[in-house]
C-alpha cells in the first residue's frame, strides 16, 4: 500500500465492528488522513445508532445506498490522492478494486495501525436497551 498523499479511509460496517476501540480508531485515523467513514448494505439505523453510541464523528456514509453505489459518490465527493476500503471479506476486495480503490482487511490494517481487534466482533442489537414500561 501507497503512503504518501493525501487519503479518504472508508470503513464496511462489519470491518468497523471488529475495532476494539472505534472511536480510538477514528480519532488516530484522523491525524493522517483527510476523510474517514461508513460504508454499509445494513439499514442506515443500524449504522447510525452504532456510529451515535460510540461518538464517532464520519465525513460520509453510505447512508440509504449500498457499498457498490457508495464507493463511486465518495470517490466523486472527496478528492484525495488515495481512497483506501477497509474490509473483511474477499467480496469487500473484489468491491473495492471494481470502484477503483484501494483495499486492506481489517486484520491488515489493524496490524499496520496498531488498532486492537475486538474479541467479539458481532453488535448484540440489544446490547444497553432497558425498558422502564416493559411488564
Amino acid at each position: 500500500m501507497d503512503s504518501g498523499g493525501t487519503m479518504t479511509l472508508a470503513f464496511e460496517f462489519e470491518a468497523l465492528q471488529a475495532l476494539a476501540d472505534p472511536n480510538a480508531v477514528f480519532d488516530g485515523a484522523r491525524q493522517w488522513t483527510e476523510y474517514v467513514g461508513v460504508l454499509s448494505d445494513e439499514p442506515t439505523y443500524v449504522v447510525t445508532n452504532f456510529t451515535r453510541k460510540r461518538r464517532l464523528r464520519q465525513d460520509f456514509f453510505s447512508g440509504p445506498r449500498g457499498v457498490d453505489e457508495s464507493l463511486d459518490n465518495v470517490r466523486d465527493q472527496f478528492d484525495t490522492d488515495r481512497h483506501v476500503f477497509i474490509g473483511t471479506s474477499e467480496d469487500d476486495r473484489e468491491t473495492a478494486e471494481r470502484h477503483g480503490w484501494e483495499y486492506l482487511s481489517i486484520e491488515e490494517a489493524a496490524e499496520f495501525a496498531e488498532w486492537e481487534l475486538s474479541e467479539d466482533s458481532k453488535e448484540d442489537p440489544f446490547e444497553g436497551e432497558t425498558r422502564d414500561d416493559w411488564p
